[in-house]
């Protein structure tokens, strides 16, 4: 479609105050910049294991493994308090699915950090409301702002509705159990 083609009440104002051929350009540049700087790849596959709440492992179509880690969430570690149970509800949610997996970088042990989709719901988002992992704020830098704040908003309502880990008086954020077994 053309921008052209459009109403102007539904064109962007650069383009109905502008009224020249300019500002859709500078308008198509921007959003062609703002993808690219994302920088965002898209893994499709199937889950074929699952190590803790927070790590899976995908095949794509072309038969390659791929070791992701969730991004967005720390889930509690196995030997944890909600270690199995965190576990056991990402395999329930992943587990022979297929899902798309929406990354742009790799962790310090090689892992794909993405976003990992199912049946169009986002796993993680997912296991931070039913209180089996955290929001990991040390990188929601790297999140999308509208991420950010869902996470960090079903995060506050798990804890106030005390499912999962925060139905223990004190639940240890993995970072901080990690650091204590060093």
């Amino acid at each position: 479609m053309k921008l052209s083609a459009l109403p102007s009440d539904r064109m962007p104002s650069c383009v109905t105050k502008a009224g020249s051929l300019l500002s859709p350009v500078v308008l198509l540049l921007g959003l062609a910049m703002s993808c690219s700087a994302a920088g965002a790849d898209v893994l499709d596959g199937r889950v074929v294991g699952v190590t803790d709440g927070d790590t899976l492992t995908v095949i794509d179509a072309a038969k390659t493994e791929y070791k992701i880690r969730v991004a967005g969430i720390d889930a509690p570690e196995k030997a944890m308090p909600w270690g199995q149970k965190s576990k056991q509800a990402l395999s329930d949610r992943v587990f022979g699915r297929d899902v798309r997996v929406d990354w742009s970088k790799r962790d310090r042990y090689g892992r794909i950090v993405g976003k990992v989709i199912v049946d169009g719901k986002d796993a993680g988002l997912a296991l931070v409301g039913e209180g089996l992992a955290w929001h990991y704020k040390k990188y929601e830098n790297e999140q999308p702002l509208a991420d950010r704040l869902e996470y960090a908003r079903l995060e506050n309502e798990a804890r106030s509705l005390r499912r999962g880990l925060w139905s223990d008086p004190a639940p240890v954020p993995p970072w901080e159990w990690r650091k204590q077994k060093q």
